[in-house]
């Protein structure tokens, strides 16, 4: 196959979830390897309550084994089949893997609570996509919080995915999937995750470690093809990159709050606790609601950007690989 046939499921895919979005009544591989996430967690936790930490690295490698595995079977048989059903079943696979509309869709959730004024239905909405407790927040704060996490999830949801699926097809999608989810259910800094949960964070902080970084270079190509402050982008995400526990996620939060010249991160509470964060970005204007709409036109360009520089890298290195095979087996 070429490179071209090898990066067409991931263009597919990606214009599948622009136009469909998740399926939320459908079967949604995330969603298993979620619930066998939940499922074995408990079993370690009741087989090894004194051993955590191990605990954590065998329910991490259960889980990437589990979520690589199976899809890899499918893939293989069905491209074994035929081509065009291979290219079709892993287009189908690589579209549950991006989330830009589904991201769109819960956010946008957010914004017209409140521009119907319902504070209460905000809460329950932000509460959705955000690992903070929401019960406090008040108009400023379920705005920030929605627009740091379109930010964030801009690299963990959507151009980290095309990046590694542009390297390795939908397979190492799963890979990348199976480890971004643990770090979302077990990878929390708190008293019940520390030890279960430490490995997958460390994993998550290493996949996330290059993607998040160029998807900072995308925001800020993007912010300047749209209008924002792009300056001030490049800017706030050199000073601010590093303002975060996560040496990922201030990256896209940086370009974002620079972008859109607001301020955000900040103390918040997590499972009842008070997380004292720095702040991120200046507070040059108040935060508004139109801020969530900004911060999904940021999402989706940067994505578009990813998405065109992973299709010329998948393209080139498919070339290259292939002709280098060539050479050494002839």
């Amino acid at each position: 196959m070429t490179g071209i046939i090898l990066i067409l499921p991931l263009i597919i895919g990606f214009f599948l979830d622009c136009i469909l979005g998740d399926p939320y009544r459908l079967p949604h591989p995330i969603r298993i390897i979620g619930k066998f996430i939940s499922v074995n967690e408990k079993r370690i936790r009741r087989i090894m309550p004194e051993k955590l930490r191990f605990g954590g690295v065998i329910l991490a490698v259960m889980t990437v084994i589990f979520s690589v595995c199976i899809p890899a079977v499918i893939i293989m048989v069905c491209y074994m089949l035929n081509v065009l059903i291979g290219v079709l079943a892993e287009s189908v696979f690589c579209y549950y893997m991006i989330a830009p509309k589904c991201l769109k869709i819960e956010s946008f959730k957010v914004y017209k609570a409140l521009e119907e004024g319902d504070i209460e239905k905000a809460r329950r909405a932000v509460s959705m996509i955000v690992g903070r407790d929401t019960d406090t927040l008040d108009k400023d704060g379920i705005i920030r919080a929605t627009v740091e996490t379109v930010a964030e999830n801009t690299s963990d949801g959507v151009t980290a995915p095309i990046m590694y699926m542009a390297f390795g097809g939908a397979v190492v999608g799963f890979f990348y999937k199976a480890v971004n989810t643990l770090d979302s259910m077990v990878g929390y800094k708190n008293e019940k995750y520390s030890d279960i949960g430490w490995f997958s964070a460390k994993f998550d902080d290493i996949l996330n470690f290059i993607p998040s970084r160029l998807t900072a270079f995308f925001m800020i190509i993007s912010s300047f093809l749209l209008g924002f402050d792009g300056k001030n982008a490049f800017k706030i995400w050199k000073r601010d990159r590093k303002k975060h526990a996560s040496p990922n996620s201030a990256q896209t939060e940086s370009v974002c709050a620079g972008a859109l010249n607001i301020r955000l991160a900040g103390d918040a509470y997590y499972f009842g606790k008070l997380c004292k964060k720095s702040f991120i970005g200046d507070d040059l204007r108040k935060i508004e609601c139109n801020d969530i709409i900004r911060a999904n036109k940021l999402m989706y360009f940067s994505a578009v950007i990813s998405l065109v520089f992973s299709v010329i890298f998948r393209v080139f290195f498919g070339i290259y690989f292939q002709n280098y095979f060539l050479e050494w087996i002839l």
